[in-house]
């Protein structure tokens, strides 16, 4: 289901997770809410070390991992530092929370919204999509991201607009993006993240 290229430092997880529900009808349950804001206890904290490594990641294909490109869970740990990250829905919310505090960017998208095959590789020159409603671009060029048939979709900066998440979503493909200069941490977060969606009634399997 998942064909991933070879790359210096990449330690991806990826797996997929059904919801009993839509997600316009899911509830965030409190311990995923709780995680949104700042001052609260969790298995993991980000540092300069992860940072750095993440940073690393990412400039291994020559992408500039800086200003608004930066990875996205150093814009959430921003975010965290000055208040509540604001609430989505259950799926992003989660992947929010554990990004923020694992350090480690997480993609999240609706398969249902992609094509297969996907594949995860870097991005050649030329590469970019649109990122949000608005109709904002990001230049691609060097970049791991996640493919699907029609191109890249996901990264560790910005998910693509066209396989984001909505009220109608009932499942959800999410990608970890950790590094070989972390040991154990990719799996590490990856559990933590599945059990936080199990224990708000969803099921998740491994990629």
């Amino acid at each position: 289901m998942l064909a991933i290229d070879s790359h210096p430092l990449l330690d991806a997880r990826a797996f997929v997770t059904r919801f009993p529900a839509p997600l316009g009808g899911m509830t965030v349950p409190p311990g995923i809410a709780e995680l949104l804001a700042p001052g609260v206890s969790a298995p993991f904290a980000s540092d300069d070390a992860v940072r750095k490594a993440v940073r690393d990641l990412l400039r291994a294909g020559g992408y500039k991992p800086t200003g608004r490109g930066k990875p996205a869970s150093e814009y959430l740990l921003g975010v965290l530092a000055a208040g509540p990250i604001p609430s989505i829905n259950l799926a992003v919310d989660a992947c929010n929370a554990v990004s923020a505090r694992s350090g480690l960017p997480i993609s999240v998208i609706d398969p249902d919204l992609a094509r297969e095959p996907l594949r995860i590789g870097t991005a050649g020159a030329g590469a970019s999509y649109v990122f949000n409603a608005s109709g904002q671009t990001i230049d691609l060029e060097g970049l791991v991201c996640l493919f699907d048939a029609d191109g890249p979709c996901a990264n560790a900066v910005k998910d693509a607009q066209r396989t984001k998440t909505s009220a109608s979503t009932r499942s959800t493909f999410s990608v970890v993006w950790g590094t070989s200069a972390l040991p154990g941490r990719a799996e590490a977060t990856a559990r933590w993240y599945r059990e936080l969606l199990e224990a708000a009634g969803a099921t998740t399997e491994t990629v």
